[in-house]
């Protein structure tokens, strides 16, 4: 019949909806194992895959318990179990003064406040982080695949970077205010946490 097609239909368009149990039996080819391999481990690889970009800071390592106990319970919940704080809700979102923006955790300097704009996200902003201040990595919690950035030296979260910032990067780094601490111009930056 011209026009109408049914299930026995099926078999010949694609053979994810054969209706014969038979296929069950048929022995899977090597192209299929590899491309079934190479599925599954997408997002395992892209969960592993890491790059810190000339960094020069060393590296601190704490137990989540002792980040615990130095940080306000917001803060942990954002660096340390990448927590999303709410938009609009950080005053760093309208800090409009000269100064650095540091990680929370360590007290490493991420960000120069000539870097930051107003995205209209809720979030602070940046189209620049500081050289070898960040590391990324490729995260698929909402299924499609971001870019998280953390602190180089202590791992905290900081946020997600998309391709959508202003020139000359054409990159904005968007932040949990939580995740920072602003010091002034002129003001000395803190130690790096030990």
């Amino acid at each position: 019949m011209r026009g109408s097609w049914h299930l026995a239909m099926l078999p010949r368009i694609s053979p994810m909806f054969r209706t014969d149990i038979n296929y069950l039996e048929e022995p899977m080819n090597r192209r299929q194992s590899l491309l079934s391999l190479v599925a599954l481990a997408l997002p395992i690889v892209g969960k592993t895959e890491e790059t810190v970009e000339g960094s020069s800071a060393p590296v601190l390592t704490k137990s989540k318990s002792a980040w615990a106990t130095l940080l306000p319970a917001p803060a942990f919940a954002v660096l340390f179990e990448e927590a999303t704080e709410p938009p609009g809700s950080s005053p760093l979102n309208d800090e409009k003064r000269s100064g650095t923006f540091i990680c929370a955790a360590c007290f490493l300097p991420l960000f120069d406040s000539t870097t930051k704009f107003e995205s209209g996200t809720g979030w602070p902003s940046f189209w620049q982080a500081r050289a070898g201040a960040i590391g990324t990595r490729a995260d698929y919690k909402l299924i499609i695949p971001r870019m998280e950035y953390h602190c180089a030296r202590c791992g905290g979260h900081q946020g997600h970077v998309f391709n959508d910032g202003p020139r000359p990067t054409g990159k904005r780094y968007c932040n949990n205010g939580l995740a920072l601490q602003f010091i002034l111009a002129g003001r000395q930056l803190p130690a790096l946490r030990s």
